[in-house]
């Protein structure tokens, strides 16, 4: 990985959306780690865009707790304590299994048809071995669920959560094994989404988290 990966391309998503993602991939792939101070110069070359831009994703990123900016010093990437962390996994369980169970309520044909495309990309990106396009893959299928969910409410609430839920999702599938459980974990989701069984529907999506919780957690120093 060099940092051509987090080049920001200027088209398709709002340039600031782009250069806030690019900044929030670079942190969940460990091109910054928890601590590290960011420097505006460092970020434009990595980007390829002016320091507005780069101030703009700061505040953004700021606001969702990513970054923390120090006076007189800074921003920083945020550190997350396992106090932190656990109470992040303790509101993804009741969020996502909120979201499972409107899911079954409301989703549409094809936002059926969407979550299970997302998991056969889900399952092609597990053999590519690449953690930035396995991180990609899971990040979109959880947009899936939500968008199924049809709850602007829910949505807003996990989109606040967003980055330090793929920080602690990229950390949990550093644990061996884990990136081969979790798929089979959300492939019995999924096989009781489409069956529109709700009680085994959310008992699985606490267990995927709760599961998740479990391998990510002893991999988090208290700092």
């Amino acid at each position: 990985m060099n940092d051509t990966t987090f080049r920001v391309h200027r088209q398709a998503a709002p340039l600031r959306h782009n250069v806030t993602e690019s900044i929030r991939l670079a942190i969940a792939l460990g091109r910054f780690k928890a601590g590290d101070h960011l420097l505006e110069r460092e970020l434009c070359e990595m980007t390829g865009v002016s320091r507005t831009l780069v101030r703009e994703a700061m505040r953004q990123l700021e606001t969702e707790g990513l970054v923390v900016v120090e006076p007189h010093r800074g921003p920083f990437v945020a550190r997350i304590n396992r106090a932190q962390a656990e109470g992040i996994y303790e509101v993804r369980q009741e969020l996502e299994s909120l979201a499972c169970r409107l899911f079954i309520e409301k989703a549409t044909e094809a936002q059926r048809e969407a979550l299970k495309q997302a998991l056969a990309s889900l399952e092609s990106a597990a053999s590519d071995g690449d953690r930035q396009t396995r991180l990609a893959a899971k990040n979109h299928f959880y947009d899936c669920l939500v968008d199924g969910a049809n709850n602007e409410a829910l949505g807003k609430c996990l989109y606040m959560l967003n980055s330090r839920i793929t920080l602690l999702r990229a950390t949990s599938l550093q644990a061996p094994g884990r990136a081969k459980e979790s798929l089979k974990e959300l492939t019995d989701l999924v096989d009781a989404l489409m069956a529109q069984d709700a009680q085994r529907s959310v008992e699985l999506a606490r267990l995927h988290v709760g599961n998740a919780a479990t391998a990510a957690i002893p991999l988090i120093e208290d700092l």
